[in-house]
C-alpha cells in the first residue's frame, strides 16, 4: 500500500506537469480543481446517493443501461456519476441521466474520506475496470453496499499474480460481483470469492436500447436511394487505405465512412481518393445532389448508431491499433461485420467470429474476398446477418439481473 500510494502521488504531478503543454492532461488536472466544493454545494446531506464510477466513454455505455434503469425503478436516489478520464467526462458532462457527474477525485487516502463524507453514498457500482484500492478498502470500511458490474478477470492481471495481495484483499470490498464469463466467475472462486455472479455484458442491453430509439436520418436516407450500403464505423489511417480500395472496387455500392478522429489530412485523402466522388455529411443539406457520390464521410457524432439501420454490411475500425472499436451496434442491426486483426481481448469479437458473424481481415485482399460472397449472394448474407443478430438478441437481461440483485426489482 505504501508503494501503491506514492505511485498515486506521483501519477498525479506527473500529469500535472504534463497539462502544460497536452491538452487532455490539463484536462484531467483542471477538471479535478476545486470539486469537493463543488460537491458540497451539489450535494444535499439529506440525499439518497447511488454512486457509479466509470473509466470512460467506453464503461459510461456500460454503465448506462444501470443509470436508467434506477432512475426509472428508484427515483427516489440521486445518481452520482464519476469519470476517470477527461474522453469520459468532456463528452458526457452534460448528461442528464445522472444528477451528479465529477471527475474521480484522485485514490489518496484523503481525498476518499472527503469524497464519501461529501457524497455519503448508500450503493457504489464500479463499471468493468477501476479497480481503486483507498476506495474501495475505505468503502468497506464505512459498510457502503458495493459493486462491480460487466467485469472480467483474466489469469494475467494482478489478482493472480504473486504481489497482487492488496488487489485481492481489496476484491473483498464487493458484495457482489458481476461478471461477463464463466472463467472470470473461476478465477475468482480460485481466490475463494463465492458471490459472484454470471450476468453478462450490460452494453448488450444499452445496444438493444440504441437499435429501438434509432432515429431516421434523412441525408443518409437520401444518399443511399436504390443502392446497397456499407457502413465503416470508428476507422482510423490503416483501415481507410483498406477501405479505399474496396469503395474504389465497388462503384455501384455505396459507403459510409465514420473516421474516429476528425483528421482533416485524412478526410481529404479520402475524398481524393475516391473515383465514385466523395462528400462530407455536414456540406449535404436539402438540395444535396447524391446521383454521383459514393462515399459520405461521417464528419460529425452522436448518428452512427442510427446509421447502421440503414446498412447491409460492416467494417468496424481500430483493428490495425490498440484494438477495435464497439462492434455491438453494428451486431445488433444484424449486420457481417469486418475488423482488422487486433481483436483478441475483446469477448464479443471472439464470439462473432466464431459464430461466422465476423471475420478478422489482414489486408485489402482479405477485405474483398470476405465482402463480395455477401454482396453476390443473398442467402448466405441473410445467414450471416441473423448470427449477428440472434447473438445480441440473446445475451441482453445483464441489467435486469443486476437490479433485481442490488435493490430488489
Amino acid at each position: 500500500m505504501l508503494l501503491y500510494n506514492i505511485s498515486i502521488a506521483a501519477y498525479a504531478r506527473i500529469v500535472s506537469l504534463v497539462a502544460l503543454w497536452n491538452k487532455k492532461a490539463k484536462q484531467w488536472h483542471d477538471g479535478r480543481k476545486g470539486i469537493f466544493d463543488k460537491m458540497a454545494r451539489d450535494i444535499a446531506p439529506t440525499d439518497k446517493v447511488v454512486w457509479i464510477h466509470v473509466a470512460s466513454l467506453g464503461e459510461f455505455e456500460q454503465g448506462r443501461p444501470i443509470i436508467e434503469q434506477i432512475r426509472k425503478q428508484r427515483p427516489e436516489y440521486k445518481i452520482l456519476l464519476t469519470f476517470f478520464s477527461p474522453s469520459g467526462y468532456e463528452i458526457r458532462k452534460n448528461y442528464d441521466g445522472a444528477d451528479y457527474i465529477y471527475y474521480l477525485p484522485t485514490d489518496t487516502t484523503a481525498n476518499v474520506k472527503r469524497f464519501l463524507d461529501i457524497a455519503h453514498p448508500e450503493i457504489a457500482i464500479f463499471v468493468k475496470y477501476e479497480f481503486w484500492l483507498n476506495y474501495l478498502y475505505e468503502l468497506k470500511a464505512r459498510k457502503i453496499r458495493t459493486f462491480v458490474v460487466s467485469a472480467i478477470f483474466r489469469p494475467n492481471s494482478i489478482f493472480f499474480k504473486w504481489y497482487g495481495n492488496a488487489w485481492r484483499q481489496a476484491l473483498d470490498s464487493y458484495e457482489y460481483l458481476f461478471v461477463q464469463n464463466s472463467e472470470s466467475k473461476e478465477l475468482l472462486h480460485e481466490l475463494g470469492f463465492d458471490n459472484v455472479v454470471i450476468a453478462g455484458d450490460t452494453r448488450f442491453d444499452r445496444v438493444a436500447a440504441i437499435a429501438k430509439a434509432a432515429k431516421r436520418v434523412d441525408i443518409v436516407e437520401r444518399f443511399k436511394g436504390e443502392s446497397r450500403l456499407f457502413v465503416a464505423g470508428s476507422t482510423w489511417g490503416p483501415d481507410e487505405d483498406i477501405l479505399q480500395e474496396l469503395i474504389n472496387r465497388n462503384p455501384q455500392t455505396k459507403f459510409v465512412i465514420a473516421p474516429h478522429e476528425m483528421n482533416e489530412g485524412r478526410i481529404n485523402k479520402i475524398i481524393e481518393a475516391t473515383k465514385g466522388g466523395a462528400i462530407r455529411y455536414t456540406q449535404c443539406n436539402d438540395s444535396t445532389d447524391f446521383s454521383r457520390v459514393q462515399v459520405l464521410i461521417l464528419d460529425t457524432i452522436g448518428i452512427l448508431s442510427s446509421v447502421y439501420g440503414y446498412a447491409s454490411w460492416s467494417y468496424i475500425g481500430g483493428g490495425f491499433g490498440v484494438g477495435i472499436h464497439n462492434t455491438l451496434e453494428a451486431a445488433t442491426f444484424a449486420l457481417p461485420i469486418a475488423f482488422g486483426p487486433n481483436y483478441s481481448k475483446f469477448k464479443e469479437a471472439r464470439d462473432l467470429v466464431a459464430l461466422g458473424a465476423a471475420t478478422k481481415i489482414e489486408n485489402a485482399d482479405d477485405l474483398e474476398q470476405w465482402f463480395n460472397p455477401l454482396r453476390d449472394d443473398n442467402d448466405l448474407l441473410q445467414k450471416v446477418s441473423a448470427a449477428a443478430g440472434d447473438y445480441t438478441a440473446k445475451n441482453q437481461g445483464a441489467t435486469e439481473l443486476i437490479m433485481k440483485i442490488a435493490f430488489g426489482d
